[in-house]
């Protein structure tokens, strides 16, 4: 059976200057219809790079979870928790489009997570919808804060399966809605590939990184479970950070590959293979041969682009572990996990996004 997408991206785009300055000066109509503008011109744009999935880049999100923090109510944005973004120990602060807020009351679902968001795609995508939701367990890790949200949900795992359930309604109506791709966007996983993000686990969040890894399987897997139907890709992005080209975490699959290949419910794994800090592709040898991986082999990170030879010599040495016929290619990341997006520019952001498209079909056809 032909393997749909064999160029695929992650999801978000870069925002124009046009729409960065709206978003903080503009009425609701007013955001909407730049929002419109800027969306039916990326869609333009892929269609036109021979992609046959679609996103709406995220354009109308301040980053790549507030759709959810958007459609639940429940937290408090002023008890944000301040954190620091940074490579080898060089700091930055996350921008104010990173702010997730801290868990203040009970969760309440006010609306669905992408009900600003579908409707004009199904009307306008030029094919088929890639959907993008934040995994459940992101949360817990940044919303949970001691004195505030103990008072509501006794503990971390408390709150995870809340938003467990919050996420299982909404995806499961995005499988019944004619979504052909859902994808749950899971940067949390990178905490356990990396010793002092394990320790961070012990000491902050009071649990054994074991335990919480398979915990955090088990939340996906009910997500994914609730979306489970015929014709619908139903995937995984595994994420080391990407806040304006940083990142918070390195080290090799190896570390959780059996574990996670091997349970995780997915139809695809969407890995980052951009540097060093993502290790060898050895531990591919482990995902199940009825999987599908998606190679993020073009950074999303630097200005820089890749070699086509390059590309496509790293495809085939990731075909040594796993077969070629279930591999596909696709930058590391998105492009914006946040409004403020990565250190690049539109044009070379587009550079890498035809790479994608010109390489998958050198390699496949």
């Amino acid at each position: 059976m032909p393997v749909s997408y064999r160029a695929d991206h992650v999801g978000s785009f870069l925002r124009p200057p046009e729409l960065l300055a709206a978003r903080e000066r503009s009425d609701g109509a007013t955001l909407k219809a730049i929002e419109d503008k800027h969306i039916l011109r990326v869609l333009a744009k892929q269609k036109e790079l021979g992609f046959e999935i679609f996103t709406d880049g995220e354009l109308r999100r301040r980053n790549f979870m507030s759709n959810f923090t958007d459609a639940v109510e429940g937290f408090d944005f002023g008890a944000e928790v301040a954190r620091d973004w940074g490579a080898k120990g060089q700091a930055q602060q996350a921008p104010v489009s990173h702010v997730t807020g801290i868990v203040n009351a009970k969760l309440r679902h006010v609306r669905p997570l992408t009900e600003n968001e579908l409707p004009f795609l199904k009307k306008h995508s030029p094919g088929d919808i890639k959907m993008l939701l934040p995994s459940a367990t992101q949360f817990p890790a940044i919303s949970f804060k001691r004195g505030i949200t103990d008072k509501i949900y006794k503990d971390h795992s408390a709150l995870l399966w809340d938003i467990v359930e919050i996420i299982k309604k909404d995806i499961a109506t995005l499988a019944s809605d004619g979504v052909k791709y859902i994808q749950i966007d899971a940067p949390r996983y990178s905490y356990y590939l990396d010793p002092k993000w394990r320790e961070w686990i012990k000491k902050e969040m009071g649990q054994e990184p074991e335990a919480a890894l398979d915990e955090a399987i088990r939340a996906d897997n009910a997500c994914f479970e609730a979306a489970r139907k015929p014709g619908v890709i139903l995937a995984i992005h595994l994420c080391r950070g990407n806040n304006r080209s940083h990142w918070y975490a390195e080290g090799g699959y190896h570390a959780i590959a059996e574990k996670l290949f091997g349970t995780l419910k997915v139809d695809r794994f969407v890995l980052e293979y951009d540097d060093e800090r993502a290790g060898t592709f050895e531990p591919l040898r482990l995902v199940p041969k009825d999987k599908i991986v998606v190679l993020g082999l073009i950074t999303t990170k630097k200005p820089q682009l890749e070699k086509a030879d390059d590309v496509v010599r790293r495809i085939h040495e990731a075909a040594k572990y796993f077969p070629l016929e279930n591999l596909t290619l696709s930058p590391q990341c998105g492009f914006a996990s946040t409004a403020e997006g990565n250190l690049l520019t539109e044009d070379e952001q587009w550079a890498k996004m035809r790479l994608v498209a010109e390489a998958a079909r050198k390699v496949w056809g």
